[in-house]
């Protein structure tokens, strides 16, 4: 019935005003389709977060976790989550930080945004940065030194200072 997925989220943003659960129904679809574009999936979680804040904040937190998606999109998604749910908003920001697979300024950006929402993942992050020696030297000094305020001991495990 409708070959452009911009169409759908449209659609589905008409049919809210009749019927919200069904449109929530067919942008969480859409929004988890992973055959879709990544700019269309995250344009149908923030049509979902309307009608439904969990749905859309899960959406956001899968397209987050999704390496098949492009690095800056993932991150965009993490970002959106915050306001919808602390909790999803912090594994989606610790996914992308542990993902050695992400450009690594982005993982630093993921990690910088954890301590705000939970300082245990925010640790676990800047550990998992500080330690991979796949990552530039000035990121995972940051990394470390971010550690080191959160959890001394990890961090000086990190450094070699203590086994």
């Amino acid at each position: 019935m409708f070959d452009d997925y911009d169409d759908r989220i449209e659609a589905a943003r008409k049919l809210a005003r009749f019927d919200p659960g069904a449109a929530a129904k067919a942008l969480r679809a859409l929004a988890g389709d992973d055959g879709m574009d990544d700019e269309t999936r995250i344009d149908a979680a923030e049509a979902l977060a309307r009608l439904d804040r969990a749905g859309a904040a899960q959406a956001y937190r899968s397209i987050a976790g999704d390496n098949g998606v492009h690095d800056g999109l993932r991150l965009e998604a993490a970002e959106r989550i915050p306001e919808l749910d602390r909790r999803a908003a912090a594994e989606a920001f610790l996914s992308i930080a542990r993902d050695d697979g992400v450009d690594d300024g982005l993982r630093s950006a993921a990690a910088e945004r954890l301590p705000e929402l939970d300082r245990r993942a925010a640790a676990e992050a800047f550990r998992v940065i500080a330690g991979d020696d796949g990552v530039d030297d000035g990121l995972r000094s940051a990394a470390a030194e971010q550690l080191m305020e959160l959890d001394p001991r990890a961090a000086a495990e990190v450094l070699g200072l203590i086994r």
